[in-house]
């Protein structure tokens, strides 16, 4: 037996031998890959702080390698290749943008180095390859400009725009090539016709007979409609006035319109509804709106040019009309004045909270109750009348009676300091709440009642703490007005209604007012004091009552809590609204029926008119020269010499 057992023991010490040499080995090494992990990412934290990007995100994957449970190093990987991205791609963007592309494209391949499906940097790529074709179509179509191809120029710079409509050398082009091409406005070419000077006398003479007196001094073209009466008499005088004011007042006096056909050409029409569709020519505008919305801009239109074709996008804020040409140069005029940026204010805020907290407790708690009870015997029996009478001291158990001595005073200050800064536009209300949300639980029965019923319950979120309403009006005089709602909450005992629902009292503070500041004006608005004094005991009736014995037979806690708010606002004007000039604020709106605006009423010098064929020129007076004159004898007087003017009057 002996033998056979140290046998035995001899064939088992090899066995496990082997099995924990077998099992160290694989400990090891997962010791030394542990062992390797942890260097790796020492390295690469070290490799960031040096700004060695690349370097430490290589470090960071051995480490993930080696251990690839641990979420340390994965973080870390993720957390250094987003913030180098970011950062590469914020850089390449500012290089291409300020035309630095091969700065761009190295910054673009670093980052699809280590991330290669980025696909950020991959539409960098694509956009610096499309940059290139650009440029090079961009020197092809300057080239066409510079020989004076304008066609050619424009193709090439309206293909750029298909692919790239923010190419701003190729929207320049574009603006050159339109200029050169451009065919000259009819206006353009009235403007010198309607600025000659005039002085025209008229009395019952035919519209045609006037049109062509002024026709031959302003070379213009007067072409009638065929309900147009050219023979009907109209009378006018005017002197040292303008082409322009002579057709004006000639069209408004005979209930006439006229039309342009081209740069001296006009078409004179009779001034009712059937013509003016007929002839009339519409414009249609766009206003792209940058502040106002559509709405209350097409609702301005509307209202005071009683505009019919109006039409409102509401997602790309745009207002979009269709009326004649006077009527949409006064709706740019409106248009400017709403779409103007709104006044904001920056309000800063200062919020205090301030609460103490005393407690004082003090006395001996004596039992306030005994209880005797018999003691069951031994047999486990119920007990009986006959048994209770024979019971003695002995047989009968009293509970535990104690007293303790409470010494404790608690004392307690706290201040909340809060300091939002929050950004307001003008007569937008802003709300700042500090403090915490408080569930409560709201049962709802159908019908059945409490028995049959099915019930429902809703939580509702109250909000307690401190909350904070404004709502500021930003004046013309940088003055703002701050409509301050303040409510302090606070949590009070919580209350088991009927039902078994917990229900809370909610203590409330509450001020509201309305402050004129100026800008950069500090008001501080105080005064939200809660005093609460409490007092409870328990004491032995009579000897409790007793003056300092008393607290020998009685515990008694005093309390007081006391909590003030302390609000201090400053609003600091970041935007207002500024007042457009009196040109921008009053203008000529033309009449009920039409929006043609009136001729220049300014005071011009007097106008001096050729002379009819076959009639002689008036020889001009020679103007005197003042010379040094001896002193005059009292009472000479010198006579002014009138320069004569002329002007035709037509033979009746």
């Amino acid at each position: 037996m002996a033998s056979h057992r140290i046998g035995t023991r001899c064939l088992y010490l090899p066995l496990w031998s082997r099995l924990v040499r077998g099992a160290a080995l694989p400990l090891m090494a997962l010791a030394l890959a542990g062992c390797a992990g942890q260097a790796a990412y020492l390295e690469g934290n070290s490799l960031i702080e040096k700004d060695q990007v690349e370097a430490s995100l290589l470090k960071y994957r051995e480490a993930i390698d080696a251990k690839p449970e641990n979420p340390v190093y994965r973080a870390a990987y993720l957390r250094a290749r987003d913030r180098a991205a970011t950062r590469l791609l914020d850089q390449a963007e500012r290089n291409l943008g300020a035309g630095k592309a091969a700065l761009a494209l190295q910054d673009y391949q670093r980052v699809l180095a280590f991330e290669p499906a980025n696909e950020r940097a991959r539409a960098g790529l694509r956009l610096i390859e499309m940059d290139e074709r650009h440029t090079k179509a961009m020197e092809e179509a300057s080239a066409a400009f510079e020989r004076k191809e304008y066609e050619v120029a424009r193709a090439r710079a309206a293909a750029i725009l298909i692919e790239r409509p923010q190419y701003e050398p190729a929207r320049q082009l574009l603006l050159q090539v339109a200029e050169k091409t451009a065919a000259p406005v009819a206006e353009t070419g009235l403007a010198a016709a309607y600025k000659t000077p005039i002085s025209i006398e008229f009395r019952d003479a035919p519209l045609k007979q006037v049109l062509d007196v002024i026709a031959r001094r302003s070379n213009l073209n007067f072409i009638f409609d065929k309900d147009v009466k050219t023979d009907q008499k109209t009378s006018i005088f005017l002197k040292n006035s303008t082409v322009e004011a002579a057709i004006y007042y000639l069209m408004v006096s005979n209930q006439l319109d006229y039309q342009v056909m081209d740069g001296n050409t006009l078409l004179v029409y009779q001034n009712v509804a059937s013509k003016l569709k007929e002839y009339q020519e519409m414009t249609v505008k766009t206003f792209f709106l940058a502040n106002a919305e559509a709405k209350v801009v097409a609702n301005t239109l509307k209202t005071i040019l009683k505009s019919r074709d109006v039409v409102i996008d509401e997602k790309l804020n745009l207002v979009i009309v269709r009326d004649n040409p006077e009527a949409i140069k006064l709706a740019a005029k409106l248009v400017a004045l709403q779409d103007v940026a709104e006044p904001e204010v920056m309000l800063e805020v200062e919020i205090l909270e301030i609460k103490r907290s005393r407690l004082l407790e003090l006395g001996v708690a004596w039992p306030t109750s005994v209880t005797l009870a018999p003691l069951v015997g031994s047999n486990g029996g119920q007990l009986t009348l006959d048994t209770v009478r024979g019971l003695g001291r002995a047989d009968i158990g009293l509970s535990s009676l104690s007293a303790s001595v409470t010494a404790k005073k608690t004392d307690g200050d706290s201040n909340t300091l809060a300091n939002p800064r929050i950004r307001v536009r003008n007569k937008e209300k802003a709300k700042i709440v500090i403090g915490e949300k408080i569930p409560n639980i709201t049962t709802t029965l159908g019908a059945g009642g409490v028995g049959g019923g099915l019930s429902q319950e809703s939580i509702t979120y109250l909000d307690v703490g401190l909350t904070l309403n404004v709502e500021p009006t930003i004046y013309l005089n940088n003055e703002i007005g701050i409509r301050v709602g303040l409510t302090v909450s606070s949590l009070g005992e919580a209350v088991t209604t009927a039902s078994g629902n917990i229900a809370y009292r909610i203590g409330n503070r509450e001020a509201s007012t309305l402050l004129q500041l100026k800008d950069g004006e500090n008001q501080v608005l105080a005064g939200l004091i809660n005093n609460e004094d409490r007092s409870n005991g328990t004491k032995i009736p009579g000897l409790g009552n007793l003056p300092i014995v008393g607290r020998l037979f009685g515990r008694t806690a005093d309390g007081a809590d006391r909590s003030e708010i302390v609000l201090s606002i400053t609003p600091h004007l970041i935007r207002n609204l500024q007042r457009p000039p009196a040109s921008a604020s009053e203008f000529s709106a033309g009449t009920e029926t039409s929006f043609r605006r009136r001729p220049d009423s300014a005071a011009r010098a007097p106008v001096v008119m050729p002379p009819p064929p076959g009639a002689r020129a008036p020889v001009p007076v020679p103007v005197p020269v003042p010379v040094p004159a001896a002193p005059e004898a009292p009472g000479a007087a010198v006579t002014p010499i009138p320069v004569p003017e002329t002007t035709p009057v037509p033979q009746q």
